[in-house]
């Protein structure tokens, strides 16, 4: 089984808009062979949860705007540490970069099919990496050291 048309449009149309409020590392999996409940997950990050929610925002007008989808479900919103949207077909997460490397969804899903992208959204792989070294934090997001606890 693989993921529906309808999927891969919403995959692509959200993609497009997290693109859009500069999102990072956004890539798409098709893991309709393991789940029953969904066909795709989406994963983007951001480096704070002002832009998580902005992400969050843009995917959620953008797809009820162009394709007439609305979450069923809508989780982490207060916090903007992680932010899931719901849409039966597809399921989006939104993460703090800090999150995102917590809780390597990557490793979970690896061997599920990637999905193709938006030209956009493809752009953005090694986006926090990139960050990291410009603002002087570590793969995490930290400043230098804080990660493990310890000072360096």
């Amino acid at each position: 089984m693989t993921a529906t048309s309808r999927s891969i449009e919403l995959v692509n149309a959200a993609a497009q808009a997290a693109a859009d409020r500069l999102a990072h590392d956004i890539i798409a999996y098709d893991v309709s062979d393991v789940l029953s409940i969904t066909d795709a997950f989406l994963l983007a990050s951001a480096p704070n949860d002002r832009q998580v929610k902005s992400i969050v925002d843009e995917i959620e007008e953008r797809l009820n705007k162009e394709l007439g989808a609305k979450p069923v479900r809508r989780e982490g919103d207060r916090e903007a540490r992680w932010v899931l949207l719901d849409y039966v077909d597809i399921v989006v997460h939104v993460q703090h970069s800090e999150e995102r490397v917590f809780y390597a969804l990557e490793r979970l899903w690896k061997d599920c099919p990637e999905l193709p992208l938006p030209e956009d959204a493809m752009k953005t792989r090694g986006k926090a990496a990139e960050h990291a070294a410009l603002t002087g934090a570590d793969s995490d997001g930290l400043p230098g050291g804080e990660a493990d606890g310890e000072l360096r």
